[in-house]
């Protein structure tokens, strides 16, 4: 095992040896110090991307995984393991870990009261049979276990969601995650009592008596609960708040920067290694995935700004740990700055070489970065990397590479390309025994392929614009390479406007293609140019090029309405892609946003929200359309940045 060398200019990661390997038998109240410290070794060598020494470590440490925090912490490990593979046998190995782990916490926790007890607690608080009352009559070890009990049931939970593909599964790990959430909120409560009896007595702001490890624990699991509330659909989140569960965002992002001492007044964390808990990576973690990932459908509460401190702070301390090399990757691909988040990738690929799989989120991130910088060809070998190794989502893999291969040369690779939409249906995977959104749209592409002779309308670009490939592109790139492709489709579309029953196809089928395409084409257009008249919010850009955004605005503005109503009225006419109407309602509004016409944009993201069809008289389509709950997600999302003023 390595150590790091101390400097003036790196925060201090580790000077000492790792901790002992245990001797003797396991006394749980005597060896619960030295269990975190050896968990604690043992995350930070994982951090550093020596993730089998890590499990090695582990290994030895506890052979027979008895010990509270060590069966805990491997069982996280192995939760990472699994949900990085999605293979069957990894999942079922990181099941039974954290099953065991959950077991092994179960043990430790105090005993709840028999039921006369717990009734007569009702009546007579000072028997603290529930509440803060009993987490107060806990032992250290006994609260530990508690906060780790309701961690390895959160990971149990998720794990048994993804793995799992029936409802019944799925409502029973529901219902673990709320015995996670009931724990959190308990403990979160407890914590807040003792800070403020420790405040009111004078001994500062918190109480010295409990300590970081624990402290950073409650600060995880409160702060995490909080979001995944936030983030749920309204629709689902009314059933939560019937039994008394609601999110509070900023709340929940609060507890997560408490455990390393963040705060937007300084650049530099508050708390330093010395006074960290062990969950304090963790955390921050949580805000990088929140920041740079999840910021994708949400707007409240997303803060480029503090991602990039944090990173700052980490890369420093682990300059080869990947899952940081991986947060710089998408801070400059949030930042329109996809050369640079290559740049970042490739040392991710470069930095470990024990788990293949997290290669796979590398070169999922650069088959996006090269699609942002419109390097189609490039994108197309990290497709088909994917497609071959990865086990995350087959069908969309293999689709990236078949419209790729459109892109770059349909006609050289049209065997290939009908080969590879004839599988796609037949790769779609099932979650809690709900299919993949983004698998099915990917699967009707598929079939609308087939269906029109083996032809699609600019289906990398389309496919683009999903992953914010083109959101996240540099502005030239948008005007040089997309725009004239998708300006160069639409003229071709336009030669049969006097009869589109022989667009395509040359048969009267040509008619429902037309109008399928030419709404596809109008749409790109509208969103290309809305972003070279308003670059995303985070896109940093040079002097010259503000400049130059500045004086085009007016004509790229006026484009881009003009192509986003072309979509409104062509919307009655289109066959299959009826989601182009309401992503199109979505942009819109974006652009008006922009603007300055909140109120315009309001009326929009509320026809979005509305249930109403848009594109045909009621009654005439049937079912969803495509990526529907996405959109939906993102439309409250843009509704409550309105309110706040937030960019959209």
């Amino acid at each position: 095992m390595d150590s790091d060398v101390s400097t003036e200019s790196k925060p201090q990661l580790w000077v000492t040896p790792p901790p002992p390997f245990p001797t003797g038998p396991y006394v749980p109240e005597k060896a619960l110090a030295d269990d975190i410290a050896g968990v604690r070794y043992a995350l930070h060598v994982f951090i550093r991307s020596h993730m089998h020494e890590s499990e090695d470590y582990c290994r030895k440490f506890d052979p027979k995984m008895e010990r509270l925090y060590m069966a805990t912490g491997f069982g996280l490990i192995q939760c990472v393991k699994g949900l990085m593979s999605f293979e069957d046998e990894d999942l079922k190995d990181a099941i039974e870990q954290v099953r065991h782990g959950n077991e092994v916490a179960a043990r430790h926790r105090k005993r709840t009261a028999s039921l006369p007890t717990r009734l007569a607690g009702l009546l007579v608080g000072s028997l603290n049979t529930s509440g803060v009352g009993f987490i107060r009559s806990m032992s250290t070890l006994e609260r530990h276990a508690e906060l780790v009990y309701a961690e390895s049931l959160f990971e149990k939970a998720l794990l048994g969601i993804v793995y799992s593909g029936d409802w019944l599964a799925f409502i029973k790990e529901a219902l673990n995650m709320r015995t996670t959430i009931n724990i959190y909120r308990q403990l979160g409560k407890y914590l807040e009592a003792v800070d403020a009896e420790a405040q009111a007595n004078g001994k500062g702001p918190e109480d010295p008596s409990i300590d970081a490890d624990f402290r950073s624990g409650v600060y995880l699991g409160v702060g995490l609960s909080n979001l995944i509330l936030s983030l749920m659909p309204s629709r689902l989140l009314t059933i939560v708040e019937l039994f008394g569960y609601r999110g509070d965002r900023r709340a929940g992002l609060a507890y997560l920067q408490r455990a390393g001492g963040w705060s937007k007044d300084s650049d530099v964390p508050a708390i330093g290694l010395e006074q960290e808990g062990i969950r304090r990576s963790i955390c921050d973690m949580t805000l990088l995935i929140f920041h740079l990932v999840l910021s994708s459908f949400t707007f409240e509460g997303v803060d480029i700004q503090m991602a990039q401190k944090i990173l700052d702070y980490h890369i420093q301390r682990y300059p080869n740990g990947v899952f940081f090399l991986f947060g710089q990757g998408r801070l400059h691909l949030c930042r329109s700055q996809p050369s640079t988040a290559l740049v970042y990738y490739q040392k991710a690929l470069q930095a470990q070489n024990q788990y293949r799989n997290l290669h796979h989120i590398s070169f999922w991130e650069m088959a996006i970065a090269n699609l942002a910088l419109w390097d189609v060809a490039a994108s197309l070998d990290h497709w088909r990397t994917l497609a071959a190794e990865a086990s995350w989502s087959k069908a969309t893999y293999t689709y990236g590479v078949a419209v790729s291969l459109l892109q770059v040369g349909g006609e050289k690779h049209a065997e290939e390309v009908a080969e590879l939409m004839e599988k796609i249906p037949g790769l779609r995977q099932r979650i809690a025994g709900k299919s993949i959104p983004l698998e099915k749209f990917v699967a009707r592409k598929a079939r609308k392929y087939k269906q029109q002779g083996g032809r699609l309308a600019l289906p990398a670009l389309e496919f683009a614009y999903f992953f914010l490939g083109i959101a996240h592109a540099p502005r030239g790139v948008i005007r040089q390479r997309m725009l004239p492709l998708v300006d160069e489709q639409l003229a071709s579309i336009r030669k049969h406007a006097e009869e589109p029953a022989k667009y395509a196809t040359g048969t009267e089928s040509g008619e429902e293609e037309y109008w399928d395409d030419l709404a596809l084409a109008n749409f790109l257009r509208g969103i290309c140019l809305r972003f070279v008249a308003y670059p995303d919010a985070d896109a940093v850009l040079e002097a010259e090029e503000e400049k130059a955004v500045r004086e085009g605005r007016a004509e790229a503005e006026k484009g881009a309405a003009e192509a986003f109503e072309a979509v409104f009225k062509d919307g009655p006419r289109i066959a299959y892609d009826h989601y182009l109407v309401y992503y199109s309602h979505f942009e819109y509004a974006r652009l008006l946003a922009c603007q300055g016409d909140k109120e315009g944009a309001r009326k929009h993201l509320e026809l979005v929200l509305s249930g109403k069809p848009l594109e045909v008289a009621p009654g005439s389509r049937k079912g969803k359309f495509s990526m529907e709950n996405a959109l939906h997600v993102r439309a409250h999302a843009a509704l409550e940045a309105l309110d706040h003023d937030r960019r959209l």
